[in-house]
């Protein structure tokens, strides 16, 4: 497939005001998806939002030009990424829009799209998609125009489905759990989820203002749970980011659990149990001791590319559950179509109450490896990854590391940047190897 103009790695994003974040571009991107996903004949989207002030105007924009391609909306109003994935599904849609910047500030904003499967667009819908928006609108005869309404009950909808996932013979009774919501899209759901279930909650970035999202809490900026958790001596913090799909906790003692943290929980428990259909995927970012740990279980492991719709890709090709990014991206599709930061945090509580363990103590035997990761910029026409001097120096690190680390080189998708990633045992001596290869690195940008 060619190179796409609009569609990133999950939807159109960027600054709210620049393009192709504006709203003469979300009417016509309205229109276009409207008419793509509808050929089939279902002509029914749904379409929700975090908590950004932006949403109003791109949600009102989008609505435009969807009800010009005849498509019907129905506004969910402020939910979960995952939470719209789940209704598209349950209410047998032809696609769910998403109007979200995940974990980015309030100044950013996107469009994602769900299919009626609840999975993110085939490549060839979005091609598609994108050659629509090089031709003008074409509108639907008046009387064959959709129609706009509301689902008053999908936030009740939604926490029910996640409860569904947590055991009928468990109960989070007992648990002290400080739970952050980053003043987005769960500020309404997880407390809820969890509290239903029998955990007491202490909530924070439950608050949202339109501008507030992300900002110093939520699952990039840990440090408010951290503090809390201490402060309320509580058994766990759970942090998410603004639209809910990813998660990251903090155990008792203070200790972050990051997505390789919970695969490895993940992982563990469903081998005990009899539930780990086939293996693992990670990303090329995956910590090397999880591979380690996987290999000494004889639990299959294959790495994606970064970017959790890779990791899907991967888990559908091989028939596999579980896969995840070391960002907090979880999913098993045991449960969901996507990844789903409510239903890993509730995966990662059941292993708890099933065997009578602390977070702490789940983590008991796995320590990661110290991993250092240089920047370098490179100048526009240069591969500095074919350098003859980069592959030797590579290769002499591969070498000293053995089986106990290994070498990672890649491009950045968004920036002129060359990342250099090594993990070994010893942090001075990644961090030595890591700062050797950039400088070669940088001698052939």
């Amino acid at each position: 497939m060619s190179e796409r103009k609009y569609f990133g790695t999950d939807g159109v994003r960027g600054r709210v005001g620049d393009f192709p974040i504006t709203p003469d571009f979300a009417v016509k991107l309205g229109w276009a998806a409207g008419t793509v996903l509808s050929a089939n004949g279902n002509n029914r989207v749904l379409m929700g939002k975090d908590t950004r002030l932006s949403g109003y105007m791109l949600e009102s924009a989008l609505e435009a030009g969807l009800l010009s391609a005849g498509v019907s909306v129905e506004f969910l109003g402020p939910m979960p990424t995952p939470a719209v994935a789940y209704l598209t599904r349950n209410f047998r849609a032809a696609a769910g829009i998403v109007i979200s910047a995940s974990h980015n500030p309030y100044y950013d904003n996107g469009i994602k799209f769900f299919s009626d499967a609840g999975s993110k667009l085939p490549d060839s819908v979005e091609a598609e998609i994108e050659r629509l928006l090089d031709e003008p609108i074409k509108c639907v005869p008046s009387e064959n125009m959709g129609r706009a309404s509301r689902i008053d009950d999908a936030p009740g909808r939604y926490i029910e489905f996640c409860k569904s996932v947590f055991p009928g013979d468990l109960s989070l009774s007992g648990l002290n759990i400080v739970v952050d919501c980053a003043h987005g899209a769960t500020y309404h759901i997880a407390p809820d989820v969890l509290r239903e279930l029998g955990a007491d909650i202490w909530e924070i970035g439950t608050e949202p203002n339109g501008i507030n999202i992300n900002d110093k809490c939520g699952a990039t900026h840990l440090d408010a749970l951290r503090d809390q958790v201490r402060k309320t001596k509580a058994d766990l913090g759970f942090a998410l980011d603004g639209d809910g799909d990813r998660i990251m906790m903090v155990t008792a003692s203070g200790r972050v659990v990051d997505g390789d943290d919970i695969l490895f929980i993940l992982a563990r428990a469903a081998q005990q149990d009899g539930l780990l259909q086939g293996g693992i995927v990670g990303t090329l970012m995956s910590n090397f001791a999880l591979e380690k740990f996987f290999t000494d279980r004889r639990i299959p492991f294959v790495r994606a590319k970064v970017g959790d719709r890779y990791v899907m890709e991967e888990l559908v090709k091989r028939d596999w559950r579980i896969g995840g990014e070391n960002s907090g991206h979880i999913i098993n599709r045991q449960y969901h179509s996507t990844g789903d930061g409510i239903i890993a945090g509730l995966q990662v509580l059941t292993a708890m109450q099933r065997e009578q363990k602390t977070l702490d103590e789940l983590l008991t035997g796995f320590t990661k490896f110290p991993q250092a990761l240089v920047n370098v910029r490179f100048t526009a026409g240069t591969d500095p990854l074919q350098a003859d001097n980069v592959q030797a120096v590579v290769t002499e690190v591969e070498q000293a590391l053995g089986n106990n680390g290994r070498v990672l080189l890649r491009k950045s998708g968004t920036e002129p940047l060359i990342r250099v990633m090594v993990e070994g045992q010893d942090a001075k001596i990644v961090k030595s190897f890591a700062d050797e290869i950039a400088s070669e690195v940088e001698a052939a940008s």
